[in-house]
């Protein structure tokens, strides 16, 4: 994990103190201008292409949703996805959360207009001690998150709680007292404990609210996609030793 982490490009220093406190006291933070515009763009553009190609199949390989547009297997479907996976800064996050880990999917999710409110949940099926956290998501946004544009809600420090939504909420789908919205420019990606209670909002804009979710397990669990069963042989030739670690394949 070591040799791979700083093949990458991850040092002692590249993660910095304050974001550090902020994972573990909040369960997320923001990272500020990863993805500059031309990266914004290629990735909208490549999205379109795979939305257009797909049609009713999209985001098969892992989930669909009613009130969203998904896709899955972006490992695989273009190197403009490849940072989501070998960026330093997010891999040094998921050192902090995780240490031993490795991707387990890469999806695009898409709120359309007038739906995608989720219930508060964790991202793993049963309660958790605190410091024995066994994922940890991103969210790379590519559009700006507004409130009104179903930006994601965050119980902050919930991740502590050594319970889950469904058995600690009479209603999950409710507002929580403690909520607050994850918003931010485009561009920006915001790590998250997944153990944190989380949730989409509804989106009352008239645009798709577009959002890739790179996730991580520790390495000693299944992943959410079979990196090794889905891998295409022109992908893997085209990885670093370094990101096939990553990917476990």
């Amino acid at each position: 994990m070591a040799t791979a982490l700083a093949e990458l490009g991850v040092t002692e220093s590249t993660l910095d103190a304050e974001t550090a406190e902020r994972l573990d006291r909040e369960g997320y933070a923001p990272l500020p201008g990863i993805l500059d515009g031309a990266q914004l763009d290629a990735i909208r553009n490549r999205l379109a292409e795979l939305l257009a190609a797909e049609g009713d199949q999209a985001g098969l390989e892992v989930h669909q949703e009613a009130g969203t547009d998904r896709l899955a297997d972006l490992v695989n479907k273009g190197e403009m996805f490849r940072p989501c996976f070998t960026e330093p800064r997010l891999l040094a996050c998921m050192d902090h959360v995780l240490g031993d880990f490795k991707l387990s999917s890469l999806n695009f999710r898409a709120a359309l207009p007038g739906q995608g409110h989720q219930n508060l949940h964790t991202d793993w099926g049963g309660p958790v001690e605190p410091g024995e956290y066994q994922v940890c998501n991103s969210i790379w946004l590519l559009d700006d998150f507004t409130a009104g544009n179903g930006a994601t809600r965050v119980v902050p420090g919930s991740h502590r709680a050594g319970t889950v939504p469904r058995l600690a909420l009479p209603d999950p789908a409710a507002p929580h007292p403690d909520e607050v919205l994850v918003t931010g420019p485009a561009g920006t990606v915001v790590v998250f404990n997944s153990h944190l209670w989380h949730g989409g909002t509804q989106n009352r804009s008239d645009q798709p609210r577009r959002a890739l979710h790179s996730y991580f397990t520790r390495r000693g669990h299944g992943q959410q996609l079979d990196q090794k069963k889905y891998i295409r042989p022109p992908t893997l030739a085209a990885l670093s030793p370094a990101a096939r670690f990553i990917l476990d394949v």
